[in-house]
């Protein structure tokens, strides 16, 4: 059981992946809110049928699934859908992930929410002990968005934008690794977050 749960954040292109999977490598459960969020509405799910009620059957693929591309065009642009739907998606997200974390085995548990600084922070998440941004310059991401998804550099700055801003995430931070070096510079970073981890759970 782990009480000690760290919520993992950080912007589009930030290496949130490459984070987590370097403290999965060292036995920490990872639970992942986009993963949890395609749950949310799995085919013959509660969720499902909650959206298909509030926003009728047009968002159904044919299999009987969500028609992704169908719902982003019924909440685009349109903030009141777009709340409609998160009020059914994200209440399901946070009692997801925070399951997984509780049954997890080991001193502590993450849970990686790329949309934490949006999502309304610690208010929504008061279960998290501790937040962990991973943090890059916006001109960073920008070119690694351009060379990992093949866009250019108006797209780039556009997926950028809708995000929260670098100072809104790191003002919610209790910890920062800064993925601005190599790949291979994370793994001294995630050990010894990993060591300090371990002994404010022992200690929580």
């Amino acid at each position: 059981m782990s009480e000690f749960i760290i919520g993992v954040t950080g912007g589009v292109a930030s290496g949130k992946s490459e984070v987590t999977r370097r403290f999965e490598a060292l036995g920490i459960v990872v639970a992942d809110a986009d993963l949890a969020a395609r749950e949310a509405v799995a085919p013959g799910s509660e969720g499902l049928a909650e959206v298909v009620a509030q926003f009728g059957p047009d968002v159904l693929a044919a299999d009987g699934g969500l028609d992704r591309a169908a719902m982003r065009r019924h909440v685009f642009g349109n903030d009141a859908e777009r709340r409609s739907l998160e009020a059914i998606i994200h209440p399901r997200v946070r009692a997801a992930l925070r399951d997984i974390c509780v049954a997890a085995p080991g001193a502590y548990a993450i849970a990686a929410i790329p949309l934490l600084a949006e999502g309304g922070g610690r208010d929504a998440y008061p279960w998290l002990s501790r937040i962990l941004v991973v943090d890059v310059p916006a001109d960073v991401q920008r070119a690694r968005v351009m060379a990992r998804d093949r866009v250019d550099a108006t797209l780039a700055q556009q997926m950028v934008a809708a995000q929260a801003t670098r100072d809104q995430r790191l003002a919610i931070a209790d910890d920062i690794v800064v993925n601005t070096g190599a790949i291979d510079e994370l793994d001294a970073q995630v050990a010894a977050l990993d060591r300090r981890y371990r002994a404010l759970a022992a200690s929580h």
